[in-house]
């Protein structure tokens, strides 16, 4: 990889002229390299790097010193570098209080990261602080987050479980603060999908912030898969699992009952309530549209605590969802349902589909032996 370089010239000259320019910014640093090698002579300058983001002005200035660092970083064996890569990462990763230069560190710690050869268990190191830096700064749009992406990198690394599980927190993280939660729900059930039987209850912790993630996405509303996950089944008979299943199956009244009985409890888990009440009410709606092909308004301002005039906004709420079909009939004052997800999906939804798929191959059947009927036979 190719970087502006502070100077370029021979890798002890260059470390000599990087602690003669952080002294003369007022760093506290000898300008003699001492007699411990590359390393050593490293680890002093990025300590006294700092001065840097106080003294420069120019975004030029900081990349040209930073990437010479970064450069002396890459010829260092793989085996001799990694406390150097940690304490890089380190110093890019503490923002000083006001400094609007996170564009430069995100930019800096990207070019670490490209240029360790791919193969490098010291991505880890820089991938993990870059998502905690471009996180803090809304800047994740410059890093790869993309998770099929990340777990193969995983397995080029040969990351431990535990430092696998460490980086999906980081990106879950990261992309909760970018307002990504879509995405950062399916981070935290690929999470939870790394514990076993075994270790399951240590994953307390996680198995909580995976059910609120999940809970507070607007654009999620199936939910049954997360009472299966092993370390959600440990978590039963605390509030947590109780709210999450009235979210799976219950309905708007249990969860008003919930809210009323455990309000400063849900009101910690930084929930709004009102957003809350908006997603049981389409769950509410889901569950009732299974059963029945067409609803009244008054029964939906009923069930679902309306006043007359949101009915028909509350409909078209439904229907952009996707999560039921369904047309509003104005001046019958009614829903036409056509189909709905199912909010839970066990034998019963699976003897559906399969009396469905039969009725379906057998159509098919009656149609081609139609077809053969017109065919005429060969002469």
């Amino acid at each position: 990889m190719s970087v502006p370089l502070f100077i370029d010239i021979e890798e002890g000259n260059q470390v000599l002229e990087l602690r003669a320019y952080l002294k003369s910014l007022g760093a506290e640093i000898s300008e003699e390299n001492s007699d411990r090698g590359l390393v050593t002579d490293l680890l002093h300058v990025i300590e006294a790097s700092n001065i840097c983001w106080k003294e420069l002005t120019s975004e030029n200035e900081l990349e040209s010193v930073f990437n010479s660092i970064i450069s002396l970083i890459l010829i260092i064996p793989p085996e001799k570098s990694e406390n150097v890569v940690v304490s890089f990462c380190e110093k890019l990763a503490k923002s000083p209080p006001g400094d609007k230069r996170a564009t430069v560190r995100v930019k800096l710690l990207n070019n670490l990261f490209h240029g360790i050869e791919e193969k490098s268990g010291h991505r880890y190191i820089v991938y993990t602080h870059l998502l905690k830096v471009a996180g803090q700064c809304d800047l994740l749009s410059s890093v790869k987050t993309d998770l099929n992406e990340v777990k193969q990198w995983m397995k080029v690394w040969d990351v431990s479980t535990q430092k696998y599980q460490n980086l999906l927190r980081c990106l879950h993280d990261a992309l909760q603060a970018s307002k990504q939660t879509e995405v950062a729900t399916k981070v935290m059930i690929e999470l939870l999908g790394t514990y076993t039987e075994d270790n399951a209850s240590q994953a307390r912790d996680d198995a909580h912030r995976c059910i609120v993630t999940c809970l507070g996405d607007p654009s999620t509303f199936l939910l049954d898969h997360l009472l299966t996950l092993k370390p959600v089944r440990f978590l039963e008979g605390e509030l947590i699992h109780d709210l999450l299943t009235i979210f799976v199956s219950g309905k708007l009244d249990q969860y008003n009952d919930f809210y009323k009985n455990n309000t400063d409890f849900v009101n910690t888990l930084g929930l709004s309530h009102e957003e809350n009440m908006r997603k049981m009410r389409l769950l509410t709606f889901m569950q009732m549209a299974e059963t029945q092909t067409e609803i009244d308004f008054d029964t939906i301002q009923q069930q679902m605590k309306l006043g007359e005039d949101d009915v028909e906004p509350f409909i078209i709420e439904v229907i952009a969802t996707r999560a039921v079909r369904c047309q509003m009939d104005q001046l019958q004052r009614k829903v036409n349902i056509s189909s709905t997800t199912h909010r839970t999906f066990g034998r019963q939804q699976w003897q559906l589909l399969k009396e469905k798929f039969t009725q379906w191959h057998e159509h098919l059947n009656i149609v081609r032996s139609h077809l053969g009927a017109l065919t005429p036979p060969p002469v």
